[in-house]
């Protein structure tokens, strides 16, 4: 859905937004750190173009502000890699293929909604806008469709395509977008957020967020996923038995957009050659995960991986 991002989503960014809005290109390049913004800016955007009376940004009630934040808005189309394949299994890797694109490529009927179609159809509001969220996703074929839409977009469509690795965008598209940096933003405007929710300044959940608002704005998510690697930590310490059964329990659990980075974030305080061990295991596993290995055997394997790397307990 294409919801309108609630305004802690900006933490930090808003300064960015006039730049953008001022922008008369086809083609924009977001790059930052996950969960750093770079979506709720895009989204904010993309409501600001839309919006009948922006001030600077999108005011929030009108028709079109309305349709965006209850995630229906006709102008507004996201892209991102499929999570799952047409059997309904997790995808291997990801990728966002030509099927995203044309709707013809989309023999599986994977996607609701499809580039070169949306891009044809005139802005029901102002302005059509395209968001990849994964552009270093996309995949040759269905970058190589996007060429020509990207250089002479009908009804001036604009494309905002997000990474978190800019190295990895194919640089057809890299070379035609304008690229603008999203960085982590202070402590203290996160601490403030928070203040703002009612909440006090947490250090850990600030120090596992590095200046990345998504990180407030979903807090509930990142202190289960650090709760549950605490809790798996532990168990690797306490001994064989215990590890196998935190091994157990942390798959029932296990989210893969969480739980990998705040199993590092865990891990910060080992010796740099036991980091190094533990991050090849869980990288071990992870592809593990992709090649549908068994998930218990995999995180058993992981339990015993993990107590070589960090140490057994006496």
């Amino acid at each position: 859905m294409t919801a309108l991002p609630s305004p802690t989503g900006l933490i930090g960014h808003a300064h960015l937004l006039p730049d953008l809005l001022a922008y008369r290109g086809n083609a924009l390049l977001l790059a930052g750190p996950a969960r750093v913004g770079k979506r709720p800016l895009a989204l904010t955007l993309a409501a600001a173009l839309n919006c009948a009376a922006p001030t600077p940004g999108p005011c929030g009630v009108c028709p079109s502000c309305r349709a965006l934040g209850a995630g229906q808005h006709p102008d507004v189309l996201i892209v991102e890699p499929r999570a799952t394949t047409s059997t309904g299994r997790a995808a291997r890797r990801k990728l966002i293929p030509i099927g995203a694109i044309q709707a013809d490529k989309d023999t599986d009927h994977e996607f609701e909604g499809h580039v070169l179609e949306f891009a044809e159809v005139r802005a029901t509001f102002a302005r059509r806008v395209v968001v990849f969220d994964g552009a270093e996703f996309l995949g040759d074929t269905a970058a190589n469709a996007l060429l020509k839409l990207v250089e002479e977009p009908p009804h001036s469509t604009l494309f905002v395509f997000l990474t978190e690795d800019v190295a990895a965008v194919l640089p057809t598209i890299a070379s035609r977008a304008a690229r603008v940096n999203v960085t982590p933003v202070p402590d203290a405007d996160l601490a403030r957020a928070l203040a703002l929710m009612g909440e006090a300044a947490d250090a850990e959940l600030l120090g596992f967020a590095a200046g990345r608002p998504g990180v407030i704005v979903q807090r509930a998510a990142a202190r289960a996923a650090m709760e549950d690697a605490r809790t798996f930590t532990d168990a690797l310490h306490a001994g064989m038995l215990e590890a196998l059964e935190g091994a157990e329990g942390l798959e029932k659990r296990f989210d893969p957009v969480w739980h990998p980075e705040v199993l590092r974030f865990a891990w910060r305080a080992e010796e740099p050659f036991a980091r190094a061990r533990a991050d090849a295991a869980l990288e071990h596993a992870l592809g593990a995960l992709e090649r549908y290995v068994s998930p218990a055997l995999t995180f058993q394997v992981l339990a015993l991986e993990l107590r070589a790397a960090l140490g057994e307990a006496s």
